[in-house]
């Protein structure tokens, strides 16, 4: 039986097999030039769990969050309500969202942008740099070991910080082994959309206190970010919560007020 993963990996493989573009040409044109979402997210700062909020207008398994959804001014309450990096979903397809998006996002405010998607090829890595994004999304489960050291790589190479998503502790150990720099452990399990908080503490605890640790999905109340917090977590990405939220600002500034737990 098909997944929503599988359904949307095939949507994007297909995509990618029809881009006339050689990659190897693009090599060099571009460097990423916003802030460093690492460093944003690496600093212990106010000594509290770093926020990244995500624009994100609709989902495969819940339908439209926010179908009319103003992305400039929803990135300017994020940065207002203290968010410290913002994420932009740029599938069209199943999220509703573009790479004008995110250059919508990039022209309001000045802080690290993440390129959320499914990326499959060189030419996405490529994209997220071209578009402004300091950061780009590689899922392990979504990749070959070849495909993520190859991606990881030229996101390095390129300035460009990558976000590697992980579900489970070989996912983990996958992602330590091409240097990931900044894992993020999804709650969600893509294949069924279910969220498991007890699976994504365990996982974190396989990874060393120099990674730099992001908890994604099921987060709906600063009860949670507490509960990631408590599991070591050093950020969170929300976007649910805060583009369905009546008073966004407010929202975020809430769920940027739990206190970080040490690892150490």
């Amino acid at each position: 039986m098909a997944t929503y993963l599988d359904e949307i990996l095939n949507h994007h493989r297909s995509r990618a097999a029809a881009d006339g573009r050689e990659w190897r040409e693009r090599v060099g044109q571009f460097n990423a030039l916003g802030p460093s979402m690492l460093a944003a997210l690496s600093g212990t700062g106010n000594g509290r769990v770093k926020v990244i909020a995500e624009v994100k207008r609709r989902s495969p398994s819940k339908g439209w969050l926010h179908e009319g959804l103003d992305v400039t001014q929803i990135a300017r309450d994020y940065a207002e309500g203290g968010a410290t990096a913002i994420s932009v979903l740029t599938d069209a397809e199943h999220f509703a969202g573009s790479l004008e998006d995110l250059d919508a996002v990039a022209r309001a405010v000045n802080l690290p942008l993440l390129r959320k998607d499914f990326t499959v090829s060189a030419n996405d890595v490529l994209d997220a740099v071209e578009a402004g994004a300091s950061a780009v999304l590689l899922i392990v489960a979504a990749l070959s070991n070849v495909e993520l050291t190859e991606f990881i790589s030229l996101a390095h190479g390129a300035g460009l910080d990558a976000i590697v998503e992980v579900h489970d502790l070989d996912e983990a150990r996958r992602s330590l082994d091409v240097g990931a720099r900044i894992i993020g452990v999804n709650q969600r399990n893509l294949r069924t959309f279910d969220v498991d908080r007890d699976n994504a503490a365990h996982v974190i605890e396989s990874l060393p206190t120099s990674i730099v640790t992001v908890c994604e999905s099921g987060l709906s109340s600063p009860d949670d970010v507490a509960r990631a917090a408590e599991a070591g977590f050093d950020a969170i990405l929300v976007g649910e919560a805060f583009v369905t939220a009546s008073e966004v600002t407010q929202t975020v500034r809430a769920f940027s007020s739990v206190p970080l737990v040490s690892r150490d």
